[in-house]
């Protein structure tokens, strides 16, 4: 049975749905099959269906709780597909706990964490993308990263998703006929026309990982690890970056010896900063420490900014693949490929700004001086792929469904592999796990070990 075809619940739950505390308003939401028999235990008349009715909120003893305003909203037309009450009353702690018992004590019990929602895709009401996307815009960091969660919520991602499983679905008819009239003259896995399909997929399902990739970046923040010598303008980027003194800046080497962080907002994407110990010979235990954590930071890192003197000269060497910082320490060929190296103070050299794109992403700039700053803004954007025109095609995603795109893409590319041998039963394999993989990014099939980890992370009363 499929998870949303579970329409029927046993119990009415109620939570809070306002973030506790003082405030003007707090609400208080209800829903499940008693919701009719609370509402006319605490407000003792028949609301209206989807009108505000200011009214009068009462204990089980007929005194008066709170004044405020309810709203009743009849399955199937509600968030959750139930019978859901709103009971909008005074702000205060006190005022909503009352509410809760009194509800508790009709029958009711307290939701867990995003039962609200979870019950909202259980009864059909949204898939999974939309219910995540509920979260992702209540926690969103960002204006691009509400506006992007908006459209998951309407379910474009969701769209994208269907359209891949339907060709999909196509493609397997074509692929199961070849099987099942294998001794008909006729060979479908021959046409070139299936050949085309596969890869058109394939191509879609490509384009839509770039795009989740970088909505998972916009939900998640790149992070970001300065690592450098000492002395070479690590510490001053950072405050720089940050807007603030975060760390402290002298000419001594070794000043920094743990990790620094701090989270900025760069054209509406979260820069998630780690600034790191000097990397260096001959350092004291505390510094060797920290000189390890700046190793563990640059692994860890979706980019690294390698800062160095521009009056050093190690461009060559960085430009063959590996940067050697010590005898003892280097950024190796792999992680060479997220590093952009920065040439710190050109202002001693009479340089001017510069940014030059060979192997390895140079940027010539002066901190100090405040010179070529906006050239390495424009770098850490454009490396994270967020320019104007690609935001505008994008939707939030998470990790799970990264996962899930890139096992569906794995096994299209295997499939592809067996229609050139015209292995028709293992290509029919290999489009099942595809659209199976894809089918769990919006619901269709999930276990319910995963609703439960998806759903605990949401607020209550949501």
């Amino acid at each position: 049975m499929l998870p949303h075809e579970n329409k029927v619940m046993i119990d009415t739950i109620v939570a809070q749905a306002t973030p506790p505390g003082y405030g003007g308003v707090s609400i208080v939401r209800i829903s499940g099959p008693f919701v009719l028999p609370i509402m006319k235990a605490i407000v003792k008349r028949e609301l209206s269906p989807r009108v505000a009715s200011a009214t009068v909120f009462y204990d089980e003893e007929n005194a008066i709780i709170d004044e405020g305003i309810a709203i009743y909203f009849p399955h199937p037309h509600s968030f959750t597909g139930e019978d859901v009450l709103e009971l909008q009353g005074h702000g205060g702690p006190v005022v909503v706990d009352l509410l809760l018992q009194r509800c508790l004590s009709l029958g009711a019990r307290l939701a867990r964490p995003g039962e609200f929602s979870e019950r909202a895709f259980l009864n059909g009401k949204m898939d999974l993308t939309q219910a995540e996307a509920v979260a992702d815009l209540i926690h969103a960091s960002s204006q691009q990263a509400a506006k992007l969660a908006m459209r998951s919520l309407q379910g474009e991602f969701s769209k994208k998703i269907q359209t891949l499983v339907e060709a999909i679905i196509y493609l397997r008819m074509y692929v199961e006929a070849s099987i099942d009239f294998a001794e008909e003259e006729i060979d479908f896995l021959a046409d070139e026309k299936i050949h085309n399909q596969l890869l058109q997929i394939i191509t879609h399902v490509t384009d839509i990982q770039t795009k989740a990739q970088q909505g998972c970046l916009l939900k998640e923040g790149l992070t970001v690890a300065i690592i450098g010598e000492p002395n070479v303008g690590k510490s001053s980027l950072l405050n720089w970056l940050s807007g603030q003194e975060t760390a402290i800046v002298t000419d001594i080497p070794g000043t920094t010896r743990d990790l620094l962080r701090e989270t900025i907002l760069m054209d509406g994407l979260p820069i998630h900063i780690v600034d790191t110990a000097g990397l260096r010979d001959g350092a004291d235990t505390v510094e060797q420490e920290g000189i390890r954590r700046a190793q563990q930071a640059m692994q860890k890192a979706d980019l690294i900014l390698y800062v160095m003197d521009a009056r050093a000269g190690h461009e060559a060497s960085l430009l063959r693949g590996a940067i050697y910082v010590t005898g003892q320490y280097k950024i190796t060929e792999d992680l060479a490929k997220k590093v952009i190296l920065i040439r710190n103070k050109i202002d001693l050299l009479n340089e001017s700004p510069s940014v030059k794109k060979d192997g390895i992403i140079t940027v010539s700039l002066s901190v100090k001086e405040q010179q070529g700053l906006d050239l390495l803004r424009s770098c850490i954007t454009q490396y994270a792929g967020l320019d104007a025109e690609r935001v505008e095609g994008m939707f939030l995603a998470r990790r799970r469904h990264l996962n899930a795109l890139a096992r569906a893409k794995t096994a299209l590319e295997t499939g592809y592999q067996q229609l050139q041998h015209q292995a028709g039963e293992l290509l029919a394999e290999e489009l099942r796990q595809a659209q199976q993989a894809l089918n769990e990014i919006t619901g269709e099939f999930t276990s319910n070990d995963l609703l439960t980890r998806i759903f605990s992370s949401f607020c209550i009363g949501k």
